[in-house]
């Protein structure tokens, strides 16, 4: 059965607007989340972007329920058989006041949302880095992140550490962002905007989070097989907690005697060639630094948790978890697995 056509506009209506009151349920959120969110932002960058697109929606907003109650009205006043008679309404050929109007007033609104945006690109890309900045280079490779802290002479993988800014005395983190293979793009939407990592291109994105705790995000530009998988995890740290992570990231990897059995298996299985293990012969560069690779939550660029049981499986078969990934599996024997899995959860 055909619904009447005021019925189904209705309808639509009622569809936008249950919508509309459910995403604006997010946009009051605060603090941390566990899934990427726009609608809660904790960064300078991702605040001024809220509130931009907030404005943008107002405005918007307003234009639908004009547009939408001019052709409510419209569908329920001439519909048929509700006409007096079947003459059709007075017919206007050609209006200058109409005319003017739908021109000079979508120019208007056009001017002001281009004024708007443009006020917010160039306070997002031209804010000053105060000299307390902290400097990360960012490396986006396939399929998995690396982390550089010029300054703290720091080397890390997929789980980025940043302070905690203070709004009165801001302490932003400044991000180089770069590509070793494909184009990437790092977007965490609770502190910024996505922006690409394109080989031999560097670009460079700012966030001074105002909240901490864990955010979440991923690989915005398809880069490969597994560019879904390629997730990103910001932890936003209180002052002191950086400071104890850095000085933590800063020592070398722990040479425990217990384990040579696993370490001698690391360095003559190939693993070497890949890894690096600082204070260790160990120096490759084409895979995740691995010297404090039990300091983190995660494995495959936070695709599993960080368990021995997941490592161990990671080691023996990465297409377990990651289709396409570029670590081979390095045919283990199952004691050599057992010895090398002990020995990288030393690495703390």
């Amino acid at each position: 059965m055909m619904l009447p056509e005021w019925l189904r506009v209705g309808r639509i209506a009622g569809f936008v607007f249950l919508l509309a009151m459910f995403l604006s349920s997010y946009a009051f959120a605060e603090g941390p989340q566990s899934t990427p969110s726009i609608f809660a932002p904790t960064s300078t960058p991702a605040i001024d972007i809220h509130h931009l697109s907030l404005f943008v929606l107002e405005i918007t907003g307003a234009i639908f329920v004009v547009v939408a109650s001019l052709l409510t009205y419209v569908i329920i006043r001439f519909r048929a058989g509700n006409a007096e008679d079947d003459r059709e309404p007075a017919q206007i050929y050609g209006s200058n006041q109409v005319e003017l109007a739908w021109t000079v007033i979508p120019v208007l609104i056009v001017v002001v949302l281009f004024l708007t945006t443009a006020r917010v690109i160039f306070a997002i890309q031209d804010a000053p880095m105060p000299q307390a900045a902290l400097d990360v280079t960012v490396i986006g490779h396939q399929f998995w992140w690396e982390y550089r802290y010029p300054k703290q002479g720091l080397v890390v993988a997929n789980e980025l550490h940043v302070p905690l800014s203070d709004a009165k005395q801001p302490t932003p983190t400044h991000l180089k962002l770069l590509s070793a293979d494909a184009d990437h793009s790092f977007w965490v939407p609770q502190l910024m905007g996505k922006i690409d990592l394109i080989p031999n291109h560097p670009n460079e994105m700012w966030i001074n989070p105002l909240t901490s705790g864990l955010y979440v995000g991923q690989c915005a530009q398809f880069c490969g097989v597994q560019h879904a998988n390629m997730l990103l995890r910001v932890y936003v740290d209180t002052p002191e907690q950086f400071a104890a992570w850095v000085n933590n990231q800063a020592k070398p990897g722990m040479q425990d005697p217990s384990v040579a059995e696993g370490r001698r298996v690391f360095e003559t299985e190939a693993c070497m060639n890949c890894h690096t293990v600082q204070g260790t012969a160990a120096t490759g560069r084409f895979g995740p630094d691995l010297t404090h690779l039990m300091s983190r939550d995660t494995l495959a660029s936070g695709e599993i948790p960080n368990t021995r049981d997941n490592l161990r499986q990671w080691i023996k078969s990465p297409d377990s978890f990651k289709p396409g990934a570029l670590m081979p599996a390095m045919q283990l024997s199952d004691s050599q697995l057992d010895q090398v899995t002990t020995y990288l959860e030393t690495l703390k």
